[in-house]
């Protein structure tokens, strides 16, 4: 199971190329390249395009990925997402468009842009949508660079967002790159804002409230419509936090709950694979008193043609190079439209009943710290196995040995041993049967065999790392020197 490196590989004398013969004039580097910037030595491996394609193939073979088997990685809705949308995405007059091509040598992409627009604005219950972020996090800076404007616009002092403890990691990140501080609100008994602790943060220098709803428990906040007069009576604004959008698409829309503004992430709900570094692309949305503040250029329709309007004296600003990662909002309007207003519908409905139907099989096995029904996702706690010296880490890397990538764990904080699981809607019934008898497989061995899971996973390429000691001391020595 273990895999050399081609330097390791290397047989002096083989090539895996061969260029034709030179017949331009030669050109000295060091006439054109600052000679501190040229290599002096150049030690590249020998071998045969069979033999690295080979050994990549190999390599590739050690992954997981959601084509290889279950991915329940929570709050990140790593589902199966259709070859033919990556197929459609590949077609020529898509692929080989530039950016910055004249909008009239580009009236059908800039139709698709405009039109997935449509959709997402009615999917959401916002009245403008934005499709420049590049991600989720890009589109958090964004719809806060639009809450800021709209309060400086104003002449509103304001310095606070306000964010739940059950709220996802970036959120505070996005806050103080716009330059908020961010206020801390507490979770109730039941996972839902602790309305009393709202109340009691609630003044006139709160710039907005940003949630995920359903959150990071997996909950449906039942109180939203408390929470957005609450913010509302400050002139502050409800931002919706997206990522767990898979849970609701079709169902009900932020709009409709009183949010302002919106996020998505098309790389998690709309079809395209989520993971790797991307691309991915998280579009954002806003109610009508926004618009002006959105980035530009702005999609403009008239009599069937398209163009560009990039004058608007309260817009923020570009936020990317382009109209959005175009690649993405293809596979994703080519989502929507295949499965239409009830197959969209009926994708929340099965993440739904997957993620409740897992829950239920594992509360007799696993702690269940907020023992309701949920959403897309659950969290449940491994706590009850630290008498016999297994922690929640243990659990996730002995899930390895049976060919199954790990939950979220450790998320959210507010759960002690936390593990996060999103079945989502595209796995069977088969396949979380056999997860969940997994799951109590692995709870038996840690009462009758911790020292088994404390040293898991014992049959992967790459056994139990020092994580600890990866991260503060790592090797960056690329290849063993002869």
């Amino acid at each position: 199971m273990t895999e050399p490196l081609l330097f390791e590989l290397d047989k002096k004398g083989r090539r895996g190329y061969a260029l034709p013969k030179l017949d331009v004039p030669t050109v000295d580097p060091a006439d054109h390249i600052p000679t501190k910037f040229l290599r002096k030595q150049l030690n590249m491996p020998s071998l045969s395009e069979l033999e690295t394609v080979r050994h990549f193939t190999r390599l590739s073979r050690m992954n997981h990925s959601v084509d290889v088997g279950f991915y329940p990685l929570g709050s990140c809705t790593m589902k199966y997402n259709p070859k033919v949308n990556e197929n459609i995405a590949r077609l020529p007059g898509f692929a080989n468009i530039h950016p910055h091509q004249n909008a009239n040598s580009v009236q059908g992409a800039l139709k698709l842009l405009k039109t997935t627009e449509k959709y997402l604005a009615e999917l959401t219950g916002m009245d403008a949508i934005t499709l420049q972020p590049a991600a989720g996090a890009h589109g958090e800076l964004t719809g806060l660079l639009i809450i800021k404007a709209y309060h400086n616009k104003k002449g509103n002092n304001k310095k606070k967002i306000l964010i739940p403890d059950s709220g996802h990691g970036t959120n505070p990140a996005s806050c103080t790159m716009v330059g908020y501080e961010v206020v801390n609100i507490k979770s109730d008994n039941r996972g839902c804002i602790d309305i009393e602790d709202l109340k009691a943060n609630i003044t006139q220098d709160v710039a907005g409230l940003m949630i995920t709803n359903p959150n990071t428990l997996g909950l449906f906040d039942e109180n939203i419509g408390e929470l957005a007069s609450l913010v509302h009576s400050v002139d502050g604004l409800l931002y919706y936090d997206g990522a767990n959008f898979n849970a609701i698409m079709g169902w009900t829309r932020p709009g409709d709950m009183g949010f302002d503004v919106v996020h998505l992430n098309l790389h998690k709900t709309f079809s395209t694979p989520h993971g790797g570094g991307g691309p991915g692309s998280g579009p954002v949305g806003v109610k009508a008193h926004l618009k002006e503040f959105l980035p530009t250029p702005f999609i403009i329709e008239e009599n069937n043609t398209y163009s560009l309007k990039n004058e608007n004296d309260d817009t923020i600003g570009a936020v990317l190079g382009s109209l959005g990662n175009f690649s993405v909002i293809v596979k994703a309007l080519a989502y929507m439209m295949y499965n239409g207003k009830e197959g969209l519908k009926a994708a929340s409905a099965y993440a739904v009943l997957n993620a409740n139907y897992m829950m239920k099989k594992l509360k007799d096995t696993y702690y269940v710290p907020y023992d309701r029904f949920c959403k897309h996702e659950f969290v449940i706690s491994g706590k009850t196995f630290a008498k016999h010296g297994v922690k929640t880490l243990d659990i996730a890397k002995r899930l390895l040995d049976f060919g199954y990538h790990s939950p979220t764990i450790y998320f959210p904080l507010i759960v002690e041993e936390a593990m996060m699981f999103e079945p989502t809607e595209t796995e069977s019934k088969d396949t979380l049967d056999g997860f969940i008898d997994v799951m109590e497989k692995i709870a038996k061995e840690a009462v009758e065999n911790s020292d088994l899971l404390k040293n898991a996973p014992v049959t992967t390429p790459v056994r139990r790392l020092d994580e600890a000691t990866a991260a503060r001391k790592p090797d960056i020595n690329f290849y063993r020197k002869p």
